[in-house]
């Protein structure tokens, strides 16, 4: 058994950069068009080529989202994409469709083919099925269960398995939704999604036709389609024992507050259950860190059969607990940091900055200074987002480390 990678989500630069300074082993990325998150900033294929640069100097694998579901009047565009991205050196293409698989030969037929979860792969005939067509690695669907993976890992022992341990689930089997295509004209499949599935609505009875009765658990109304967020820190041990390749983060569509949060959690859980299985335990505090992120609430999902009533959280859409405020961008010769504001940060606040390795220092803003346009430096009570201030903090701190503060402190 090897140690399993630490997969995580790329939805720009700025999310690339995040996720391998927190410890991810590869990023998954797409570009403007034939990936499920079209929606996402994603990347021109000039900055994939800056990307994979910056990726594979560090040591870190870089795998290319073609995971849609091509209509005929979409292929030839295609064919031109796959042709303009044969030149850059993806460590593997994530695909789903057979004829986009089928395409993907013909024009980089050295490229490694992963499978997507949305090809629904929930048992091991399947995953053998998708080999036999070259496929080196399927991620498996939500839906299966651990002692699904387990058996097919063990009988599929040519190939790998990706398994997402953390993220948004979707109420429909691993993303196969209609709901956006028949409520909003975006079509889920074609990389579009507006989730529906996260609106509130309300309950009307068939023979009272215009009657809406709100079906209430709270000021914003009901949540009925909202799966809870998938959280399987607390079940690392046995992940990683079923012989799983690839652990995977979902996220492409969120901030590099997320990313940079979840990946901290992921990665010294795995490094330390590595580095001593016996003496291994899940510690609070990661569990804490967790929480400190905005989410829908957890579930385990469908790892140990299906979830019921618990897979679904009705009586609110997020929970927050701490609000993302800045990035440090550069650390100066004398110690000080040039902080890039994103949100509002007054004189007064208690601001806490994070780092790899669950690093984390805090201090209380006694004084501010703002850099204006020019950058000379002006004192100011408050720094708006898009700003950029200047601080020395009394403590170590890096390029691309967080910061945050409470919301109701």
């Amino acid at each position: 058994m090897r140690k399993p990678e630490l997969l995580a989500p790329a939805g720009n630069m700025e999310k690339l950069e995040t996720a391998i300074h927190y410890g991810a082993d590869a990023v998954y990325l797409g570009g403007t068009a034939f990936g499920l998150r079209n929606l996402a900033d994603n990347f021109s294929v000039a900055e994939m080529a800056v990307a994979l640069d910056y990726c594979h100097s560090r040591g870190v694998k870089a795998y290319l989202t073609v995971n849609s579901y091509p209509h005929n009047a979409a292929l030839q565009e295609l064919e031109r994409y796959l042709a303009e991205v044969s030149r850059l050196p993806f460590d593997a293409y994530i695909v789903a469709d057979p004829g986009v698989i089928d395409l993907v030969r013909e024009i980089s037929p050295q490229r490694e083919l992963h499978l997507s979860t949305q090809a629904n792969t929930i048992n091991w005939r399947s995953a053998r099925f998708w080999g036999n067509q070259g496929v080196s690695r399927v991620n498996l669907a939500r839906e299966t269960t651990l002692e699904a993976i387990t058996e097919t890992v063990a009988r599929c022992p040519d190939m790998e398995f990706e398994v997402f341990v953390h993220g948004a689930l979707c109420i429909s089997y691993s993303g196969r939704c209609l709901l956006s295509s028949v409520m909003a004209g975006r079509d889920a499949n074609q990389g579009e999604c507006a989730h529906p599935c996260r609106w509130n609505y309300r309950l009307v009875e068939e023979k009272r036709p215009g009657e809406y009765y709100p079906v209430m658990e709270n000021d914003s109304g009901t949540f009925i389609f909202n799966s809870r967020d998938l959280c399987l820190l607390e079940h690392l041990p046995e992940i990683v024992a079923s012989g799983a390749a690839s652990l995977k983060i979902e996220g492409r569509m969120k901030g590099i507050n997320y990313v940079a949060s979840v990946l901290r959690v992921y990665r010294q859980a795995l490094d330390e259950y590595w580095a001593d299985p016996e003496g291994y335990r899940c510690r609070p505090e990661w569990l804490e860190e967790l929480a400190k992120l905005s989410h829908r609430g957890y579930t385990t999902g469908f790892l140990f059969g299906a979830p019921r009533n618990v897979g679904q959280e009705y009586h609110s859409a997020y929970i927050r607990s701490h609000v993302f405020v800045g990035r440090v961008e550069e650390v100066l010769s004398d110690g000080a940091a040039v902080i890039g504001v994103r949100n509002r940060i007054q004189v007064g606040d208690e601001l806490e900055f994070i780092g790899p390795g669950l690093r984390s220092s805090r201090l209380r803003i006694d004084s501010l200074t703002v850099l204006d346009p020019l950058g000379d430096a002006v004192e100011a009570e408050a720094a708006n987002p898009n700003q950029r201030i200047m601080m020395r903090p009394p403590f170590e701190v890096e390029p691309f480390d967080l910061i945050r503060r409470e919301k109701n402190p």
